[in-house]
């Protein structure tokens, strides 16, 4: 797994005025293929669980803006307040006293307010590309 991160960084490290965005999707792709099965399937099933709750999320939210007559759907912050209670209104304190106080404020704020929806689908999906079985180096020739 070092080598995986040490091979993002010469990704990153050799593209000159690039950054790191064109090669990011190939370097996490080789971290990818680095994970052993067991970890593979966790991650996938992780993903599925993402997906299939991010589905019930939207179907919920439809209904209810069926119901209303009006669009609505459950934010991020909502979710967390209802599955952490308590420990989610601790997270602003720790955030600015262990972290930094422009984290919660501008990034993490705003993040709280995307849909659950499509928070839960965009990142179960992403655990499931991660988590698919590697493609053979080694294919057949069909072109001579």
């Amino acid at each position: 797994m070092a080598a995986a991160w040490a091979h993002i960084g010469q990704v990153c490290g050799t593209l000159p005025g690039r950054g790191c965005s064109g090669a990011a999707a190939g370097a996490l792709r080789h971290v990818a293929q680095d994970l052993g099965d067991g970890l593979r399937f966790l991650i996938r099933i992780l993903g599925y669980l993402l997906v299939a709750g991010g589905f019930v999320v939207l179907l919920t939210d439809g209904a209810r803006s069926i119901a209303n007559s009006a669009l609505r759907f459950t934010s991020l912050g909502e979710t967390s307040l209802a599955l952490f209670g308590e420990r989610y209104r601790q997270l602003q304190p720790a955030v600015e006293r262990n972290l930094h106080p422009l984290l919660w404020d501008p990034i993490l704020l705003h993040l709280m307010l995307a849909p659950t929806a499509l928070a839960g689908l965009l990142l179960g999906f992403l655990l499931l590309w991660l988590g698919a079985e590697p493609k053979p180096l080694i294919g057949i020739v069909t072109r001579r």
